[in-house]
């Protein structure tokens, strides 16, 4: 299932699965079977696998006969992002492809030998935007923004001192992260004023449920910059794979639902372009994820 946070024409903000080209309503349609469906994504998070259940199983039976002010088409909605507000920072995961090794060390300073454990920052939750939102340029604090195309997890059941094998049946689904990073912000090699700047997260456009994803990591991925291609890779070259970073986080913190991990970039960004490139006011970023959506997010000054 195709789930997003979304805003209708009466302001009011609400939990909807995408059906073709509409926007289906859980909780009116749990309201129309007689139960209540959380209205919130990560209620909705809390109240799964048995809230997803049941809304894919009204879902399949009902087909095209939806009950009245249940379904809106999505062009007349504001597609938020899917976790407006996460519950705890965004764990971001720095250096997970080995060319993006490459280049960040020879453009960032970082080392050029491969981690032997996966390089973990965090994203404050005011980090997070939506698709079509735009992301600040302060240039009286960065002369060198940047971007990062991401596959992101969303954590699905409270998860700590997890076995690798056990670690997949904690996701609750996928969406597009996009790191946004100032590279000049960083502070005696910490980079969480680089990464952690109120927009620096763009994220969505919806949460594809674990079931939908048969291989994340065989998932093609993909940014531009104006239209013009600067990164463009697939899932499989991840260095930590998705269970390994579960296992890492949750061995000395606690994952909990909804919690978000952002799993790394690949090679292609702006620091390591010969010349270098930045982001500047004007310009679009747009970003993908096989199987999940894009993202578009334009550059403004502040």
């Amino acid at each position: 299932m195709k789930l997003i946070t979304y805003r209708n024409r009466q302001l009011d903000t609400r939990l909807g699965a995408i059906v073709g080209n509409l926007v289906i309503d859980l909780a009116k349609l749990g309201e129309a079977h007689g139960l209540a469906i959380p209205g919130s994504m990560l209620a909705f998070i809390d109240a799964s696998p048995a809230a997803l259940k049941q809304c894919t199983a009204w879902i399949a039976e009902i087909g095209d006969a939806w009950p009245v002010g249940v379904a809106t088409p999505l062009a007349n909605v504001k597609v938020l992002a899917p976790i407006p507000r996460p519950r705890k920072n965004i764990f971001g995961i720095g250096l997970n492809y080995v060319e993006h090794v490459a280049e960040s060390s020879r453009s960032l300073d970082t080392s050029a030998d491969l981690p032997k454990q996966p390089v973990v920052f965090s994203k404050p939750p005011t980090t997070v935007i939506g698709d079509g939102d735009a992301i600040q340029h302060n240039s009286r604090l960065t002369n060198q923004l940047d971007w990062e195309a991401e596959l992101a997890v969303v954590i699905g059941t409270t998860a700590t001192r997890i076995d690798e094998k056990d670690a997949m049946s904690h996701v609750f689904g996928y969406c597009v992260l996009n790191d946004i990073s100032a590279r000049d912000c960083r502070r005696a090699g910490q980079w969480i004023f680089s990464k952690g700047q109120d927009t620096y997260a763009p994220m969505g456009p919806c949460i594809v449920t674990a079931d939908e994803i048969a291989d994340p990591h065989n998932l093609d991925i993909w940014l531009t910059v104006n239209g013009v291609e600067k990164q463009r890779s697939n899932t499989r070259y991840m260095l930590f794979k998705i269970p390994a970073l579960i296992a890492d986080i949750s061995a000395g913190i606690t994952l909990e639902p909804g919690d978000i991990i952002a799993t790394g970039t690949p090679s292609g960004v702006g620091a390591g372009r010969t010349p270098q490139e930045w982001l500047k006011p004007g310009d679009v970023v747009e970003l993908g994820v096989e199987g999940i959506g894009t993202l578009r997010n334009p550059v403004v000054a502040i």
